[in-house]
This record gives structure tokens, C-alpha cells and sequence, in this order.
């Protein structure tokens, strides 16, 4: 039998037999979902990356490269 704690309150273990899992009652397993829905969980984005090796200060200007 696989238990794991609650998602919702980490408190209870969760057996797998329970209708609720992974979670441990219909109020935990209603608030993750009201917090979808609410859109409450974020995936982080992350900054642009530059280029390697390159700087914007370095890079010539468009005029220099027009000969």
C-alpha cells in the first residue's frame, strides 16, 4: 500500500484505496482544484538568455557595419 502526505494540507498520509487521492478529503482535494481554477499555480518563465560571447555594447552598431 503506497501512502503519501496530502498535497493539499501535508499533514495526513494518503492511502491509494481513498476516492480522495492523493488527497486526504474533498476540501483539500477542492481547494487544489479551486486554485487551478483561480489560476493561482504560475510556471515560472525565465529571463532571455544572451548570446554567448556577445555583448550589446560590443556588437558593432549598423551604421559601422554599412562601411
Amino acid at each position: 500500500m503506497t501512502e503519501v502526505l496530502c498535497p493539499g494540507c501535508r499533514r495526513e498520509r494518503v492511502a491509494r484505496q481513498l476516492r480522495t487521492w492523493p488527497f486526504c478529503s474533498e476540501r483539500c482535494r477542492d481547494g487544489d482544484l479551486t486554485a487551478w481554477i483561480e489560476e493561482r499555480y504560475r510556471v515560472p518563465l525565465a529571463a532571455p538568455e544572451e548570446p554567448a560571447g556577445e555583448d550589446a555594447a560590443d556588437a558593432p552598431a549598423e551604421s559601422e557595419l554599412d562601411g
